[in-house]
């Protein structure tokens, strides 16, 4: 009698544990467990250097979804980025998409200006107006060989 309460014991033990091993898992991978909170809105970027998925997206500094997938956009060579928002996060047919850089060599994430005077987007819409990264190593190759130019001129 007293072997089976110990292996009665040890097995509800290991199960707890693997349910809490699973919980984690979910939690921690962003994966949804009883259907998505989410929808999702695409932008076309000239360059999306920098950005991957998982990214934040952010509005007026919260953050309020992850850039989901990058593609390509064969037809127009533009880079496609699909954005997964939270639902009740309103966006406007107006808004404004940026890739921005968090600090001074930090990562991408895209900035949402949420717009405000036009329809709202919903599930697999897309936003018009985007501006692609600053790309500060380009600046500085500009600063560094105007510099030189105007030195020998």
């Amino acid at each position: 009698m007293k072997k089976h309460r110990v292996e009665a014991t040890v097995g509800i033990f290991v199960i707890v544990g693997l349910f809490c091993i699973g919980y984690m898992a979910v939690k921690l991978g962003d994966v949804p467990i009883f259907g998505d909170d989410s929808y999702t809105l695409s932008a076309r970027f000239s360059s999306v250097a920098g950005l991957k998925p998982g990214s934040s997206v952010e509005m007026l500094g919260i953050e309020i979804g992850k850039v989901d997938k990058l593609s390509l956009d064969q037809d127009r060579q533009l880079a496609m980025v699909k954005l997964r928002i939270r639902n009740g996060i309103l966006v406007y047919d107006d808004a404004i998409a940026a890739i921005k850089t968090s600090g001074l060599i930090g990562d991408k994430y895209v900035q949402i200006d949420p717009g405000g005077a036009g329809d709202l987007l919903g599930e697999g819409d897309g936003i018009i107006d985007t501006t692609p990264p600053l790309d500060i190593e380009a600046l500085i190759g500009k600063f560094a060989f105007g510099s030189i130019g105007e030195d020998e001129g």
